[in-house]
């Protein structure tokens, strides 16, 4: 022993020397001795761990221990532990507890504290959280040395809130860690990945133990409601990620806690859904309203609150009615909300408590239309199936069973009253939704919910209902008597049993059976709504036994069973009904029959009949708002329109009344939709029909309207008019629409059928007149002008004989207005004004002329004019006509501004049409008066004026300012002008009316945008174009001028007079550059203008003139002739009036023409006369009347047309003598010189025809290019058969044979005169001819004379084809050959069917007559 302590101290010493290995190698010497020494196993220890061997050391401090568990060791062993740092930390809390026990048991309380103490710290400071929150096991009540440091260690409860707050941290970052890790694997969905970590780390976690200890520990009440929450939060949320087998146990704690909360009222919402929510009772009424008080009252802002509070205070509700309370705190949403609610929402949330159904129905569907609460759902079904709101229902239960079914998979709980009755709602639902079709969906529900309570009252109902839908009464009653076999007391089956009774006919029996259930109903105090109701049954059933006026009028009979039932439940809407058709049928108390019919409807949109009455009693006041109401609410009952399938008729009056107001309300569309509507569910519903073709007619849709008249048409027709009231309505309307869509015949005589019937229809009357006026109007724009004056006169004939009083109307004077108006467009019948007609008519109901003082100041117009009697010369009864329509006109558009004086549109449309009036007088006066502005301009200006005083904001009153005044005030102008396109700036006729302006004021440029802006306005407008080609003219551009002109004409009405004069002029000028595609066929469209315009102004003898120049060219002699004997008669009866220079002049141009005209004819000697007074009116050239340029060539045309005419009179002398002179004034003008040659050639002598050749000669040096004087000298070279001559001349014509300036006509003449010389010539064979004729075609092989000649000379029909083919491709639009040279094209295939075509194209010519007979004779 001594030798052990020996070396013992030894050990010491080597220790205290830091011998380490020394000290090593004696402990091992002395435990190689004694192994049981515990100091050299401590000695050991300690020299390992200093020589940095931890494991060695702690080996033999373990060795140390199991000795003796002595403190020495355990400091030791600590020491080791803090060198290894976090590693070692678990040994380390183990050796701390071990030592701190050691020194509990040492009753060394400082030094046991201290161990704990400093452990901790170095978890804290050495080790992650998890090693500290295990660290911190040691201080908590569990530990075995917290008995010996309670009161000197934190509070448990501080501690475990330490640990809390730890733990939500870490497993909220290792779930976000796991969750993105996971998510990037191929396949990984991010719900079943939250899924899959939630659950691994919430089931794994130890915070919902913490948190348990934490409630149990804290002394702080609010510290321990809060951690409650979390741990009711914790454990649900855990329950939402458990799986399925474990979910439970998990959920009786989730409930268990969340009822605890609820019982001490501690307004966690959480809490309070899952007590709430989860409960399953079977009937509504079975939750404690105690309860679902207290949950309003804390959450007034839930969804849940609004549904709840909306159903307690309804009738319908089985609880106590609740009134407003002063609301709780609000309520803590979540642990995580740190901020207050009404810094947020604007102050402390309130309840609200619906007063109103409205109000109530809102709140309710506010707050189901966000919630997923079952109990939300299962209240509001039973609401919705209350209101038979069944639409709703079937949606809203769908999503209900959704609900609970991803409910019952979240939490494990299984709703099945909640299953129950949302199958019993929606089985409801669909007995009634779309029905039949749903009908086996709900056979299916109700049998399902049979299966689990085979007592189901609801559910056997649904079943009978479903049979009562479909009209299968008995199998209804079958089944029901079935179910009460099995429960005999249901007194709401019996109920039904009794009523399909009823409703199969048997009402004698449905009688006796409701009968018998009214006094157990009394006694088992049934529900008001079921007592009401069978109450009201017995009532239908009495009321249906006995249908005589006594029996219904009684009040012991079915009178007093339907308030009995208002008694039982005020709010029943069938009673209301019944009571309001006894009042109105038998009782005659309308005013208690609408009240009961608006309370009916009120309360139940099903109510059709009571619907139906209450509209048609608003119709009848014309109260058609509420007539909309009461409709669109029958139409949004889902009533009217019965599902496929159905043995139900639709409701089709709902729809018609709601377009019938919309009509009114003149919203087309909607009403349109509406009447459609209609008639799907009925077909055959006149009325309908009506309506919906007034619709169409309303919103512009003329084609449908016509077809929906039409349609209500054929009812009329097998249909007793008594049925149907008044039809002529449609009649009217047809004539409205064929109005509109121009047919205006139509429309006339449908109003002429209505008039004839109904005469004394004032709005009929008057929308005749409109319409012949309008269709007269459009009869001048089509240039119908004699059915136009036809048309104007019997709308003047009609208003004098009508028998309504339309004479203080403005469209009745305004249609009298037009309609003179007419005959002052048509000048050339205004001999067939009705005068007389109109003087009766401005005498109508005119008391005085106060009626036609309006203007008289500034115009002087009167009745004077219309009045006056008497004869007048011819020459002036034109004016006198014309002066008398104007003023018609202008008088009838004053009277009426007269009668419109209360009306103030009326009146400034009245202003602008006798606007227009005045300045239509203006512009009929002489050329020499409209020079200054007239009487009748200053009024129009005045008139537009007034008229844009009354409506400022039309455009068209500043378009027609700015017109009249254009010549006046140009300023003025431009301004109404762009005032009138600030209001419209699409307006054509403005942009129009504006370049005409600026070509006024030789702003070309401006001209050009305005015009340019109009075409893109309206590409139809005509006045646009024509503008433009007057610009074109200021620029030089004739061409151009001339095919905007031309397209002006083809656009252009009828009526308009200023493209009717253009575009012959511009067209005439064009001739005279003498164009070489001009044909004939081009002159007819200026002839037509021409002729048009006569009728539209007869007195404008230039243009008469004018158009005798193209008669000319037409070779319309005698109309030409007429023409201008006419205009010279006029011309001259001017001139001996007024002695003009001008007169002169034109009357000598017009006798120049006229001789022509008579030279065409063959009134030879006439041509002559005419042509000598020509010569003598232009013979003095000391006058002014004609220009040089004019008298040359009139000077000209005179002995031109003289000397023909004495050449065909046989005096050829004095023909001659005509040529010399006319050759003599004109300088030698070819072309006379041509016919001078011919002329002395026929006198056939040596002298003559020696002149003809010289003055030929003299041509030909002149100008080597005129081809007529060549062909005639080739001619007479070989008539003479001078091969000098033939020779020259045949070089010159080879030389123009090939120039692109002869015409094809004389490409056809010089193809003869070729032929001719090779026929003629000595040497000239058939070979040679025909190489002319191919030569001919060669060169110009689109033209037809080349192969008809060929086809002559060769007889052969290939020829004669190709100048048939030939020739149809030179026609107009193609080309420009005429009728007589298709004409021969078709003559020479001397075919039969082609030589009746060329006598059906030009029967004028021999050709086609010739071939017909040729083909006739060799047949």
């Amino acid at each position: 022993m001594a030798s052990i302590k020996a070396s013992l101290k030894a050990i010491n010493d080597a220790i205290r020397q830091q011998k380490w290995d020394d000290a090593v190698g004696l402990a091992e010497n002395v435990i190689g001795r004694d192994p049981n020494s515990y100091q050299a196993h401590v000695f050991k220890a300690f020299a390992l761990d200093q020589k940095n061997q931890p494991e060695l050391a702690e080996t033999a401090y373990n060795t140390a221990i199991g000795i003796r568990s002595d403190a020495q060791a355990w400091q030791g062993l600590i020491k080791l532990y803090e060198k290894q740092g976090p590693k070692a930390l678990q040994k380390y809390q183990l050796a701390a507890l071990k030592l701190a026990e050691i020194f509990r048991d040492m009753n060394e309380m400082y030094k046991c504290q201290d161990v704990v103490d400093k452990f901790i710290d170095f978890a804290r400071a050495r080790g992650d959280r998890a090693q500290y929150v295990e660290a911190l096991q040691l201080i908590l009540p569990h530990s075995p040395i917290y008995p010996a440091l309670e009161g000197r260690v934190p509070h448990p409860a501080k501690t475990y809130e330490t640990i809390a707050q730890i733990l939500e941290i870490d497993e909220k970052k290792r779930i976000n860690t796991l969750i993105g890790e996971r998510r990037t694997r191929l396949g990984a969905k991010i719900n079943e990945v939250t899924l899959e970590v939630n659950r691994e780390v919430l089931c794994q976690s130890q915070i919902g133990g913490i948190y348990e200890q934490l409630t149990l520990w804290t002394q702080d009440d609010d510290v321990r409601r809060h951690y409650e929450e979390k741990l009711l939060q914790f454990r649900y949320d855990r329950l939402l990620v458990t799986p399925a087998p474990d979910k439970p146990a998990e959920l009786q704690v989730v409930q268990k806690l969340a009822n605890d909360m609820v019982i001490i009222k501690h307004p966690f919402k959480l809490a309070w859904d899952i007590a709430v929510e989860w409960q399953d009772h079977k009937e509504i009424k079975d939750w404690d309203v105690n309860v679902l008080n207290e949950y309003c009252s804390f959450f007034p802002d839930s969804d849940l609150y609004r549904v709840l509070t909306g159903f307690m205070t309804s009738d319908l509700s089985p609880f106590p009615k609740r009134e407003a309370e002063t609301p709780a705190p609000p309520a803590r949403a979540s642990e995580t909300d740190d901020e207050s609610e009404d810094d947020e929402d604007g102050g402390a949330p309130t309840s609200v408590v619906p007063y109103t159904d409205e109000d109530r129905l809102l709140m309710m569907t506010e707050g189901i239309s966000t919630t997923n609460s079952l109990l939300a759902h299962r209240v509001m079904g039973e609401y919705y199936q209350h209101l038979e709101e069944y639409e709703s229902n079937v949606e809203l239960m769908r999503k209900a069973m959704q609900i609970m079914l991803a409910e019952t998979e979240k939490t494990g709980k299984i709703f099945t009253n909640a299953n129950q009755s949302f199958m019993l709602y929606l089985g409801t639902a669909l007995v009634f939704y779309q029905s039949p079709r749903n009908h086996s969906e709900a056979k299916f529900l109700f049998d399902k919910v049979l299966e689990v309570d085979p007592t189901s009252t609801s559910a056997m109902i649904g079943v009978g209902l479903i049979y009562e839908e479909e009209e299968e009464f008995d199998q209804a009653i079958k089944f029901l008597e079935q179910a009460l076999k099995d429960e005999s007391g249901n007194l709401r089956v019996q109920a039904e049993v009794g009523w399909l009774y009823a409703l199969k006919g048997d009402y004698t029996r449905g009688k006796a059976e409701l009968e018998t259930l009214l006094q157990p109903m009394v006694r088992a105090a049934v529900s008001k709504d079921l007592l009401a109701q069978t109450q009201f049954r017995l009532g239908s059933c009495i009321w249906n036994l006995d249908p005589s006026k006594a029996a219904r009028k009684s009040r012991n009979g079915a009178y007093a069973c339907f308030l009995d039932a208002l008694k039982s439940n005020f709010n029943y809407a069938p009673a209301y009904s019944s009571l309001g058709v006894y009042y109105e049928d038998y009782a005659k108390d309308k005013k208690r029959a609408r009240r009961c019919f608006l309370k009916a409807v009120e309360l139940s949109s099903a109510e059709v009949e009571s619907a139906e009455r209450l509209a048609r009693s608003f119709a009848d006041d014309g109260d058609w708002d509420r007539v909309e109401l009461v409709a669109q609410r029958v139409v949004d009952s889902g009533k009217v329109r019965p599902p496929p399938g159905s043995k139900k008729k639709g409701i089709s009056w709902p729809l018609s009344a709601l377009g019938v107001a919309e009509l009114n309300k003149q919203d087309y569309a909607k009403a349109i939709v509406s009447f459609q509507q209609a008639l799907r569910i009925a077909p055959e519903d006149y009325y309908s029909w009506v309506g919906l073709g007034e619709s169409y007619h309303n919103s512009g849709r003329y084609i449908a309207a016509t077809k929906a008249i039409q349609n209500a048409q054929k009812f009329e027709e097998p249909t007793d008019s008594n049925k149907l009231g008044d039809t002529w309505f449609t009649k009217y309307m047809l004539a409205n629409v064929k109005r509109e869509l121009g047919e205006f015949d139509d429309a006339v005589a449908l109003y002429q059928e209505v008039i004839s019937d109904r005469p004394e229809e004032e709005g009929v009357a008057i929308a005749l007149m409109q319409t012949m006026v309008e269709s007269a109007s459009d009869s001048v724009e089509k240039g119908l002008f004699g059915k136009s004056i036809e048309l104007a006169t019997g709308a003047l004939s009609f208003a004098l004989a009508s028998e309504t009083n339309m004479a203080n109307t403005f469209n009745f004077w305004k249609s009298v207005g037009d309609s003179c108006s007419i005959f002052a467009s048509v000048q050339s019948r205004i001999h067939d004004f009705p005068t007389d007609n109109v003087r009766k008519l401005l005498d109508l109901d005119a008391k005085d002329d106060s009626a036609y003082t309006v203007m008289a100041d500034v115009d002087n117009v009167g009745k004077e004019v219309i009045l006056a009697e008497g004869k007048f010369p011819d020459d002036e009864k034109l004016g006198v006509e014309l002066t008398r329509v104007l003023h018609a006109a202008i008088l009838a558009h004053k009277r009426a501004i007269y009668v419109s004086a209360d009306d103030v549109h009326a009146q400034a449309v009245a202003y602008y049409n006798l606007g227009w009036a005045e300045n239509r007088a203006h512009l009929c006066l002489p050329a020499q008066l409209r020079t200054q502005s007239s009487r009748y301009q200053k009024a129009a200006v005045r008139c537009f004026k007034r008229a844009i005083e009354l409506e400022a904001g039309n455009p068209e009153f500043w378009n027609s300012l700015g017109v009249v005044t254009s010549e006046i005030n140009p300023s003025v102008a431009q301004h109404a002008f762009v005032r009138s396109l600030f209001l419209n700036e699409r307006s054509a006729h403005a942009w129009s009316n504006l370049g005409a302006l600026a070509l006024l004021q030789n702003d070309i440029k401006l001209a050009n945008e305005a015009f340019t802006r109009a075409q893109s306005n309206d590409p139809d407008y005509s006045h646009s174009w024509l503008g433009q080609g007057f610009v074109a003219l200021l620029y030089g551009d004739t061409k151009e001028a001339l095919g905007l002109f031309t397209h002006a004409m083809d656009i252009s009405e009828s009526s308009s007079s200023l493209t009717r004069r253009q575009y012959p002029t511009s067209l005439f000028d064009h001739i005279l550059s003498d164009p070489s595609n001009l044909s004939v066929a081009s002159l007819i469209q200026p002839l037509f203008a021409l002729g048009q315009l006569r009728r539209l102004d007869s007195q404008n003898i230039a243009y008469h003139h004018l158009a005798t120049l193209y008669q000319e060219r037409t070779n319309d002699s005698l109309e030409a002739i007429d023409t201008l004997e006419k205009a010279c008669e006029k011309l001259e009866a001017n001139y001996e009036a007024t002695e003009s220079a001008e007169s002169l002049a034109k009357f000598a141009l017009a006798k120049t023409d006229l001789a022509r005209s008579y030279l065409s004819a063959g009134e030879y000697a006439k041509a002559t006369d005419c042509g000598e007074m020509a010569l003598q009116l232009s013979s003095d050239e000391s006058t002014n009347e004609l220009t040089a340029e004019q008298r040359q060539k009139a000077r000209l045309s005179a002995h031109l047309t003289g000397g023909l005419a004495e050449y065909f009179s046989k005096n050829i002398e004095a023909a001659v003598s005509y040529f010399e002179a006319a050759l003599g004034e004109s300088n030698g003008n070819p072309d006379a010189v041509c016919v001078l040659a011919q002329m002395l050639w026929a006198i056939n002598t040596d002298e003559a025809r020696e002149r003809a050749r010289t003055i030929l000669f003299e041509v030909i040096e002149k100008d080597s290019s005129h081809i007529q004087s060549v062909l005639l000298l080739g001619i007479i070279a070989l008539l003479d058969e001078d091969e000098e001559s033939l020779d020259a001349v045949v070089s010159e014509l080879q030389v123009l044979r090939t120039s692109d300036k002869v015409t094809d006509a004389e490409h056809s003449r010089i193809g003869e005169v070729f032929r001719a010389v090779a026929a003629l010539s000595e040497n000239g064979t058939e070979s040679d001819i025909l190489t002319q004729l191919q030569t001919d075609i060669m060169l110009y092989p689109h033209l037809p004379h080349g192969w008809s000649r060929l086809a002559e000379f060769s007889g052969e029909e290939y020829p004669a084809d190709m100048a048939l083919q030939v020739a149809l491709k030179a026609i107009p639009p193609r080309g420009e050959l005429g009728a007589v040279d298709l004409a021969d094209a078709y003559a020479g295939t001397r075919k039969a069917a082609d030589a009746q075509t060329a006598i059906f194209i030009a029967p004028w010519t021999s050709s086609g007559w010739e071939s017909l007979g040729s083909a006739v004779a060799s047949a």
